[in-house]
C-alpha cells in the first residue's frame, strides 16, 4: 500500500528526505529542507517485511532466457559509439562578439544556456539584444521567441524601444506554464528561445508554487528535453541568492550545457560575463561589456579599461598579466598596508581571501617582509575577479611596494605563482601573456624562469624579461628597476 506523506526537499541540492532535519546530509547545508506535500511514498510495515526485502527483484525471463515483462515507454537503439553520426558543429552567431566568445564561438543548436546575476545587472537587456539580432539574421529567417514570465509584453516592448532595438521580427510570449510554453515552441519552431526567468515557470505535474525546488527542477528538465529533441537553442535566466550563487537546486546547473554569471557592480558602467561551465567552449572565459543608455556594448580593448594611468608611479600598485579563458588580460592590482589600530585586518576584493593570508605568510618567511600588526587591503581594479594562481607574484610585489613606500615602475608587468617554499612557479601560456604586455607598451616583465622565452627570440626584443626562481629574487629585481 502507498499513502500520501509529506517529504522534505533540500533547497540547495534537491535531495529528498522523509522527515525534517536541521542539516542536509547530502550537501551539508543548514536549514535548507523545505516541506514538499502530496508526494506518494511507500508505507513500510516492519512486521510483514519479507526476508529478502531490499534485494533486486529478478526479471521475468522466457524459455530462451531473454528478459521479458511489461516495460513502459520506449528507448533508443543501442549501438557502437563509432557508429553514431556526428554532424558539423554549426555555431549560431548572436551578433555580439564578446557574447559569442563566452559561449565558445556562438550558440550550438539544441544547447541550453543558464545565465544568472544580481537584479538589474543586465541579464534581460543582453538577451533582448541577442534575440533581436538573431531574429533579423538571414540564416535564421526571423526564428526567435522571447518568453517572459516576470514582465508584461508592454514592458518588454518599452525596453526594446528605449534601447532602439529592431523588434519587428522578434516573436514574444507572456506565459509561465511550461506545458503551454512547449506547445508554443512546437508551433513556432524557433531556432532560439529565451525563458525569462526559470523561477517563474511551473508545471501542472507538480502541486507546488513556482520557484520551489521541485518546480524549477522539473520545468528545467522539460525545457531541456524539448531543446535536445528539436535542436532549439535555449536561454534560461536564473535568479541568484544573496551569496551570489544561482537560486534553486544545484542539479539545475548539471542539466544545462552552459552556465554564465554576470560579474561587476550594478553601479559600475562595466559588466562582465564569465562562463563557469561550458560543454562547447572554454571554462572561465570572460566577456566584457560597457553599460550605456543604448544597452550593453562590447569593449574592444578590455585590458585598457583596467589599467590606471598615473602622472607618476605610486606605491602599492602593479600590473599583472592574467589569463581569462582563452585570452590574456592586463589588470592593475592595488595594495595598501598600514599600521593597525587594533586587531590586524586582511581584506581582498577580486581575490581569494584565504590565499592572500597564505601569501603574506610566504612573504614573511621567504621574502623577509612581515605584515604582523598591520592591516592589509588588496584590490583588483575594475571589479574583476581573478581566480588563477598567476596573480600571486603581483599581489606580493604590490604589498611590498606599499610597505616600503617605494613605487614600482609603471612600465612593469608581472605574473607568476608563488609556492609555499618561496619558489616562483610557471603558469600556462606565459609567452602569450608577454605578447599582451608588449602590445600595451610595457618595457619590463618579471616572470617565472619556467616561462622565460629563448634569449634570441625576435618577438620579445622590445621588452626586458627578468626570469626569477625565488620570491626574494623577484622582490630584489623589482626594486632595482
Amino acid at each position: 500500500m502507498a499513502k500520501n506523506k509529506s517529504s522534505y526537499v533540500c533547497q540547495h541540492c534537491g535531495a529528498h528526505f522523509g522527515k525534517w532535519a536541521g542539516q542536509c546530509t547530502d550537501c551539508g547545508e543548514w536549514n535548507s529542507l523545505v516541506e514538499a506535500p502530496n508526494v506518494s511514498m511507500p508505507h513500510h510495515n516492519k512486521s510483514t517485511a519479507k526476508p529478502n526485502a531490499g534485494r533486486a527483484a529478478p526479471r521475468n525471463t522466457g524459455s530462451s532466457g531473454t528478459p521479458t515483462g511489461n516495460y513502459s515507454g520506449t528507448h533508443s537503439a543501442v549501438m557502437p559509439l563509432n557508429a553514431v553520426s556526428v554532424g558539423l558543429d554549426t555555431r549560431l552567431p548572436t551578433g555580439i562578439s564578446e557574447f559569442d566568445r563566452v559561449l565558445g564561438g556562438g550558440l550550438v543548436a539544441g544547447s541550453v544556456v543558464l545565465i544568472g546575476g544580481d537584479p538589474g545587472i543586465g541579464k534581460s537587456t543582453i538577451l533582448l539584444q541577442t534575440a533581436t539580432n538573431m531574429a533579423r539574421a538571414d540564416s535564421l529567417a526571423g526564428s526567435a521567441l522571447y518568453v517572459t514570465g516576470e514582465e508584461s509584453l508592454a514592458q518588454v516592448a518599452m525596453r526594446a524601444k528605449r534601447l532602439d532595438l529592431p523588434a519587428d521580427r522578434l516573436r514574444v510570449l507572456a506565459e509561465t506554464n511550461v506545458e503551454t510554453i512547449c506547445a508554443a515552441l512546437t508551433q513556432e519552431q524557433p531556432a532560439i528561445a529565451i525563458i525569462d526567468s526559470i523561477q517563474t515557470i511551473y508545471t501542472d505535474a507538480i502541486n507546488s508554487a513556482p520557484g520551489g525546488v521541485s518546480q524549477i527542477r522539473e520545468s528545467a528538465a522539460i525545457l531541456t528535453r524539448y531543446a535536445k529533441q528539436t535542436g532549439t537553442a535555449l536561454f534560461l535566466v536564473g535568479h541568484v541568492t544573496k551569496e551570489g550563487t544561482l537560486a534553486g537546486p544545484r542539479v539545475l546547473e548539471h542539466m544545462v550545457d552552459t552556465v554564465l554569471y554576470f560579474e561587476g557592480q550594478s553601479d559600475s558602467r562595466f559588466r562582465m560575463i564569465r562562463a563557469v561551465k561550458n560543454r562547447f567552449g572554454a571554462v572561465n572565459e570572460l566577456g566584457i561589456f560597457g553599460m550605456t543608455d543604448m544597452g550593453l556594448k562590447e569593449v574592444a580593448n578590455p585590458s585598457a579599461i583596467f589599467l590606471s594611468r598615473y602622472d607618476k608611479p605610486v606605491a602599492g600598485s602593479v600590473v599583472m598579466v592574467s589569463r581569462e579563458g582563452t585570452r590574456p588580460l592586463l589588470v592593475e592590482v592595488q595594495a595598501l598596508v598600514d599600521d593597525s589600530q587594533g586587531q590586524p585586518r586582511r581584506m581582498a576584493l577580486g581575490l581569494d581571501f584565504q590565499r592572500l593570508s597564505m601569501l603574506l605568510a610566504v612573504m614573511h618567511r621567504h621574502g623577509g617582509i612581515h605584515t604582523s600588526g598591520q592591516d592589509v587591503y588588496v584590490n583588483v581594479v575594475g571589479g574583476v575577479k581573478v581566480i588563477e594562481t598567476g596573480s600571486d607574484l603581483a599581489v606580493l610585489l604590490a604589498c611590498a611596494s606599499s610597505i616600503k613606500e617605494k613605487p614600482l615602475p609603471s612600465s612593469l608587468a608581472v605574473f607568476g605563482e608563488v609556492g609555499l617554499s618561496g619558489e616562483i612557479r610557471p603558469v600556462p601560456n606565459g609567452q602569450e601573456r608577454l605578447k599582451e604586455a608588449m602590445k600595451h607598451g610595457f618595457k619590463h616583465a618579471i616572470i617565472p624562469k619556467g616561462n622565460a622565452p629563448a634569449k634570441d627570440a625576435p618577438q620579445f626584443k622590445g621588452i626586458n624579461v627578468i626570469a626569477v626562481e625565488r620570491l626574494d629574487d623577484a622582490i630584489e629585481s623589482a626594486f632595482e628597476l
